[in-house]
């Protein structure tokens, strides 16, 4: 980070958007050195990471995110992965095998799949199976996880919570007992948020019903004219009788948000061109702020192998709109006009 400054300047961002998509695939080919999101890079912290280093003789140091699939095997702790509308597989599972936890999303990212919470949590307190619900999506406003029968509800509070894309946090709810036990586990860790981050959470949490009630307004419509576009082939949105869990979410959710994920007939070229026409949103990464972000998927995991890619649904024309509070004929005649130029 080039500056004249003599401190370290504090970088209050969440999200790094592109100029165009050719940036953003030059970055991915590693040919130009960006930052695309927080948790994967900072200017501060890596200014940080970069004096830790030189005090420690090291070549470098790493902030890193633990994931269950590559970390949790090392404990001894067998991770099992299932679709999540596959109820009978969980079922088997939890009646025939010693399972501790189980953990999904609800919805889901990017095709925001949701489960009937009541229902799996049914299942799983038969046996003696604790349920973490990941409700980023959701938010707090849209749906009360405990209520419905989870044990443990996770945030990305960088999202909504946050709202602002300045932040970067995640939170987790529940019971004293089970969360006395995280947050001696998270003493020991040392994962510690800091006051100005909590400050800025609090911040956003004022606004936060008010943000989500645009969104929710948004995302519905933008769904209902995406899904009337002759250009747009497929729109995943709860919202629509067309999702297969939309009964479900008409069930446990009072509003849908305003992150909405569609195929554009075309090739991989058909969402680039799409993408560089729009004016209002940023090319970038993330949801739930006030300002809103579009991205191809495929160009943002551009390092996992298409075949990988397009096993998980992953179509090389899939698109990714996070709706902020704009205006919503603004946003709406700036996305009619980007389907115009394809």
């Amino acid at each position: 980070m080039k500056t004249s400054s003599i401190t370290t300047p504090v970088v209050n961002t969440t999200t790094y958007f592109f100029k165009d998509t050719t940036e953003l695939i030059d970055f991915k080919e590693k040919r130009i050195d960006l930052y695309e999101y927080a948790r994967y890079g900072n200017p501060t912290t890596m200014a940080l990471e970069e004096k830790i280093s030189a005090l420690e003789g090291a070549e470098s140091t790493l902030e890193t995110t633990i994931f269950m699939e590559n970390f949790l095997t090392k404990l001894g702790i067998t991770v099992t992965f299932i679709d999540s509308d596959d109820i009978a597989g969980l079922e088997t599972l939890v009646n025939n095998h010693e399972v501790s936890l189980f953990f999904t999303e609800s919805p889901t990212n990017p095709f925001l799949r949701c489960v009937d919470i009541k229902l799996v949590s049914k299942i799983c307190h038969r046996r003696g199976t604790l349920v973490c619900i990941d409700a980023t999506i959701a938010t707090p406003i849209n749906q009360k996880t405990l209520a419905l029968g989870a044990d443990l509800v996770h945030h990305s509070a960088t999202k909504y919570i946050g709202g602002h894309n300045d932040v970067l946090a995640g939170s987790i709810s529940g019971s004293m007992e089970l969360v006395s036990k995280i947050r001696n586990l998270h003493k020991l860790l040392g994962g510690t948020l800091n006051p100005n981050a909590a400050y800025l959470l609090i911040r956003g949490m004022k606004t936060m019903h008010l943000r989500v009630r645009q969104q929710n307004s948004t995302g519905m419509k933008r769904a209902q004219v995406l899904e009337a576009h002759p250009k747009v082939s497929r729109v995943y949105y709860l919202g629509l009788p067309s999702h297969p869990e939309h009964l479900i979410a008409k069930r446990q959710m009072t509003g849908i948000g305003g992150l909405i994920s569609f195929e554009i007939d075309g090739d991989l070229k058909t969402p680039i061109k799409f993408i560089d026409a729009l004016k209002i949103p940023y090319l970038a990464a993330s949801f739930g702020g006030c300002e809103s972000l579009v991205d191809q998927l495929a160009t943002g995991i551009w390092d996992i192998p298409r075949e990988e890619r397009l096993k998980d649904g992953f179509q090389d024309n899939l698109v990714r709109f996070s709706f902020g509070v704009e205006d919503f004929e603004d946003i709406k005649a700036d996305v009619l006009h980007a389907l115009e130029t394809i």
